[in-house]
């Protein structure tokens, strides 16, 4: 997925990570809607970022997948 994300996108995917952790540790918030709550922040990051335009909106997606897969992925391998 790297080499879709353009470069000015590619600093969400921490940014998404620290968000998630944040987000992680509010108790009132349930687990399954982390990811959409991700999918908000990126898309506004990647707008804020390269416009409002599909092309931001398409890097929004593209970032929140690569950091929600990544956290999935980490954890899996930590079992």
């Amino acid at each position: 997925m790297i080499e879709y994300i353009t470069e000015n996108a590619l600093l969400l995917i921490p940014a998404l990570n620290i968000i998630g952790l944040i987000i992680k540790s509010i108790e009132k918030i349930p687990d399954k809607y982390i990811p959409l709550i991700l999918l908000f922040f990126g898309v506004t990051g990647a707008v804020a970022i390269m416009g409002l335009s599909p092309q931001a909106v398409i890097q929004g997606v593209l970032v929140t997948g690569t950091a929600v897969y990544g956290n999935q992925v980490y954890k899996q391998i930590r079992k």
